[in-house]
């Protein structure tokens, strides 16, 4: 994202006469890369709401999770307890001293027997009781570990994207700003001034250009003529980077949406090996992408007012390229 991207706002000078219209328009582009660049980093703050909220449903479900199985161990500890009691209590109604004369009064030797084993397992029963309600007990205590854990998790995602969605709103109010100076200029461009405008990037005549046989490319040329529109991939406007996206998802690749995470999420390209479909990045921080479609050209949507339109490769400072 382009973090670093001021926010004052933009005072423009008076409609500029004709011999001011190259002045002009540098102005208006600088104001529409800084509008662009935060475009950029608004769509870039959904993907972190986004990822966010997935985060706060994942540590909800464990903390929900944990705490069923809290909630089942606590039952087995009871029953557990329950079971120590009985055995406690079937086992100290008789006296010792008493078991043993009972024992000893035994009818006939088979009948001690069995009652000497009856008193054994009596034991050792009430001792697997106890060690089972310890067992129990241990698991449950680091379950309930590992629900608060899951619950302060939950909380603190809850905090994280709610701090995110006020920066969110905040900065979509500042474009809001920016976009109403931009295309209020633009809009007030008389016929002349505004073709100079749209034709900033030098663009070519596209019935010249050569067939292609990228699915990629083709998808992006086939949106030429449509309006630039901020953050928009698609269908009826686009952005740069929507663009980009638009193009690949008809070819059933998924690349990042913003121009910054485009070019740092594919494969390096030297410019001397670039292929049809690369993207291209451009002006500092990278606040632009075209896709390369061969023969030194790329197709773009690169300010309001300026329909999708292909355009020589160097009309604007590269910042590199990558393959997807």
């Amino acid at each position: 994202m382009a973090g670093g991207v001021t926010t004052s706002a933009v005072i423009f000078s008076p409609l500029a006469q004709a011999d001011d219209v190259d002045a002009l328009i540098d102005e208006m582009e600088s104001v529409s890369h800084e509008a662009t660049a935060k475009a950029e980093e608004i769509k870039g703050l959904e993907d972190q709401i986004s990822d966010s909220e997935a985060k706060l449903r994942s540590a909800n479900a464990r903390a929900a999770d944990a705490k069923a199985q809290l909630d089942t161990l606590r039952g087995v500890s009871d029953a557990q307890r329950k079971n120590v009691g009985d055995i406690a209590q079937s086992r100290y109604r008789m006296p010792q001293s008493e078991a043993l004369l009972t024992t000893l009064d035994s009818g006939t030797p088979q009948e001690a027997i069995d009652r000497s084993a009856y008193l054994a397992a009596l034991g050792r029963n009430s001792q697997r009781a106890l060690t089972e309600l310890e067992d129990a007990n241990r698991v449950a205590a680091d379950r309930a570990t590992t629900a608060n854990i899951a619950v302060a998790e939950a909380q603190h995602a809850r905090n994280e994207l709610d701090g995110k969605r006020r920066k969110l709103e905040k900065e979509r109010g500042e474009l809001d700003r920016r976009v109403a100076d931009i295309e209020r200029r633009v809009d007030s461009l008389n016929e002349a001034d505004r073709q100079r405008w749209v034709t900033k990037d030098h663009p070519v005549d596209t019935a010249s250009l050569p067939g292609v046989d990228s699915g990629i490319v083709a998808a992006a040329l086939a949106q030429l003529g449509k309006p630039y529109g901020w953050g928009s991939a698609g269908p009826d406007a686009f952005d740069c980077s929507g663009l980009m996206v638009w193009a690949y998802a008809q070819n059933g690749i998924g690349i990042p949406r913003t121009s910054q995470a485009q070019l740092a999420g594919g494969t390096p390209v030297s410019l001397d090996a670039l292929q049809p479909g690369d993207i291209i990045g451009y002006y500092p921080g990278v606040t632009h992408v075209g896709m390369y479609i061969g023969d030194g050209m790329v197709v773009h949507s690169s300010d309001y007012g300026i329909p999708v339109q292909v355009v020589p490769l160097t009309s604007m400072p590269i910042q590199g390229a990558v393959r997807y």
